[in-house]
């Protein structure tokens, strides 16, 4: 079995998520740009925990995760949301993670629903309870190049409860990045609308405010 492994890293050696550099899944250098802290950005009326600032490493390591579905990059984005849920002050409350659904299309196009599986995972590791809560009741535009109106606008209404499904708790949201955080606030929106409560959310990495 060794000699199998070796062989394949002949063939197929591990490259850094961040440069792509032989070596390890994320090299010295780009660990500087991927190492957790913990980021506080209040939007609206939700408290948002981060643990990375969204860079050029960032960005790959989460398209490794998210479109690749490479284990060492889930394994990363995993951490991060891990570090932050244990440095951001939780002990007191009775914690529930409801992580941000994908789309259908994402859905088939990569096998699973990103955020939701990556939850799940933490909830295992962590023993905290997760709900998969949320559904997208509608079509909504790649917002990667929209401003911060045009996010808002493109995630409003966005999201509905799935039927059946009330989570109770203090409900934290799971997501990848938070940018202008539209689309965490709609979420928030529609889980205070049905009388639960939100106590939080908890990104990966965090971006520079839009405008």
């Amino acid at each position: 079995m060794q000699r199998f492994e070796e062989f394949g890293q002949l063939l197929f050696p591990t490259r850094c998520f961040g440069c792509d550099v032989i070596g390890l899944p994320i090299c010295a250098k780009c660990r500087r740009e991927w190492h957790p802290h913990h980021y506080s950005t209040q939007i609206a009326k939700l408290q948002v925990h981060s643990g990375v600032m969204y860079s050029p490493v960032a960005s790959k390591i989460i398209l490794a995760a998210k479109e690749n579905g490479l284990v060492g990059a889930d394994t990363l984005v995993i951490d991060s949301i891990i570090h932050v849920l244990s440095v951001a002050r939780f002990d007191d409350h009775n914690i529930r993670l409801v992580p941000i659904p994908s789309s259908s299309s994402a859905r088939r196009r990569r096998g699973r629903s990103f955020i939701v599986d990556i939850t799940s995972k933490i909830g295992r590791q962590l023993g905290i309870p997760v709900s998969d809560s949320l559904e997208l009741c509608r079509k909504v535009v790649d917002q990667s190049g929209l401003d911060a109106t045009a996010r808002a606008k493109n995630m409003q209404g966005a999201f509905a409860l799935k039927r059946g499904v009330f989570p109770r708790g203090d409900l934290i949201l799971i997501d990848d990045v938070m940018t202008s955080g539209a689309t965490l606030t709609e979420a928030a929106r529609v889980l205070r609308l049905h009388g639960l409560h939100v106590l939080a959310s908890v990104t990966a990495c965090v971006a520079q405010p839009l405008r």
